[in-house]
């Protein structure tokens, strides 16, 4: 005989304003505890705030940074974040986003049917633009497209920053950090430092165990990642192959350092001919690794070298030490969040911004090993890393 299992569906007051209300399926306390609404976990969302930033994943990771300083600004507030399926992944887990939306069809129906107190759009771009113009919201920081076509700025701070990319010679000016700059815009008084990207244990895990796999050693030996590309938009902010490969020679031989390879899919061939031209071991995780998985890895090292890069935003997430190479992109804008330092050669026309540069040699070539090693040296001795076990 089956037996039948009886609930008693009494009406219940659902706490549609908690900021963990979710609508199509249980919350998170409901799930870990059976815990039911106006539950001592219930924290009311006063304010809904819409954060749309696209582009590009570097510039998504470290707009993170902004989101502790909101919620301080803003108390009990619902963040929603858009942003572009690729950097999703980097924002999830993140205690401080209640929503993420993949920019998409489900962008439009969210823009046309919800209510926002604050849109919040940072990016000049006009799809940005034109989604934050749409968004029903009660105010709008930051940048909206007019109905003409063009991208307007919603305030004065708003207005500099958009103009100085405009004129390469305000950019080449620029003294402050974008974290600055953002802030000044949005009207926070708390600053806004590191980016935030979580991890949890298992896949900081993944990540050991995969370079165990390939032979690193996870003792008090130093353990130095190369991010050793630029991506595509930006190839100049690469620095020489010859200069990594006299830089693993020295730092190899004075701290018996490991050199973990770090990049994307457009370092293939450039990984694999410096572990051809390499006379130490270097380890390579490979290029296709998904972006948690990468940022797992990049928190497996001490010191990070690395040009103006994804990689440098999340190693400054991972809180690694970090090296950071400069020539076509601005130095003053990144902000190292006293986590490393910036290696900058002397020439006039840095932060060009350019795809292509006719001198020689040019402002990445006139990095130095010597500048590299003593900055690499000078970040190693800032490590206070314990014997680890994996």
């Amino acid at each position: 005989m089956t037996g039948r299992f009886e609930v008693n569906f009494e009406r219940r007051d659902v706490s549609v304003d908690c900021r963990f209300f979710l609508g199509d399926r249980p919350c998170v306390w409901h799930k870990r505890e059976g815990a039911l609404c106006q539950c001592t976990h219930y924290e009311q969302a006063r304010q809904r705030l819409l954060i749309i930033k696209l582009d590009a994943m570097g510039d998504v990771l470290r707009t993170t940074a902004l989101l502790e300083p909101l919620r301080e600004h803003y108390p009990g507030s619902y963040i929603t974040w858009v942003t572009r399926p690729e950097s999703k992944p980097m924002l999830e887990q993140n205690p401080m986003i209640d929503e993420i939306v993949t920019y998409g069809p489900d962008t439009l129906v969210l823009l046309a049917s919800r209510e926002f107190d604050r849109t919040i759009n940072l990016d000049a771009g006009r799809v940005s633009a034109g989604l934050a113009a749409a968004s029903r919201a009660t105010v709008k920081d930051g940048y909206v497209l007019d109905p003409r076509g063009w991208v307007t700025a919603t305030n004065p701070a708003a207005q500099r920053w958009l103009e100085m990319g405009l004129f390469d010679d305000w950019k080449k000016a620029g003294t402050r950090t974008y974290q600055a700059v953002m802030s000044e815009i949005l009207g926070l008084t708390k600053p806004a430092l590191a980016p935030v990207m979580m991890l949890s244990e298992k896949e900081l895990a993944k990540s050991r165990q995969h370079l165990v796999s390939l032979g690193l050693d996870f003792s008090r030996r130093p353990i130095i990642g190369m991010n050793t590309g630029a991506g595509g938009r930006w190839p100049l902010k690469a620095w020489r192959e010859d200069g990594y490969l006299d830089l693993i020679d020295r730092i190899g031989a004075e701290l018996d350092a490991q050199f973990v390879l770090l990049g994307g899919p457009g370092e293939h061939e450039r990984n694999d001919r410096l572990k051809r031209g390499s006379k130490r071991p270097l380890i390579d995780p490979g290029c296709d690794n998904p972006v948690r998985h990468f940022g797992g890895l990049v928190a497996c090292c001490d010191v990070v070298i690395t040009g103006d890069t994804l990689a440098m935003h999340i190693a400054l997430a991972m809180g690694r030490r970090t090296v950071v190479l400069f020539g076509p992109t601005s130095a003053p804008e990144i902000e190292l969040c006293d986590l490393g330092e910036k290696v900058i050669p002397d020439m006039s026309c840095l932060s060009c911004y350019k795809t292509s540069c006719d001198f020689v040699p040019n402002c990445m070539d006139l990095i130095s090993t010597d500048m590299v090693a003593a900055a690499v040296r000078r970040q190693w001795a800032h490590v206070k890393r314990p014997l680890q076990e994996v």
